[in-house]
């Protein structure tokens, strides 16, 4: 399922993150440590989705969200 469906505080490992050929993008999804294996919380959903990943707090749109699968 993708990150927009799952329930808020609960702690997902990441299957996947398919944003094809954005090599930019990839690196910098790597470098906030969103990449398979990891694990990830989604902390509130609005317009926007607060994700937890190592400790830290990501804000992401939706359309990105639906690329992670957990």
């Amino acid at each position: 399922m993708s990150l927009n469906d799952v329930e808020l505080g609960k702690e997902y490992i990441i299957k996947s993150v398919d944003i094809g050929d954005d090599e930019e993008l990839q690196s910098f999804l790597f470098s906030l440590g969103c990449y398979s294996g990891e694990s990830i919380t989604v902390v509130d959903k609005k317009k926007n989705l607060v994700v937890s990943i190592k400790d830290a707090r990501y804000n992401i749109d939706p359309e990105l969200a639906g690329l992670i699968t957990v």
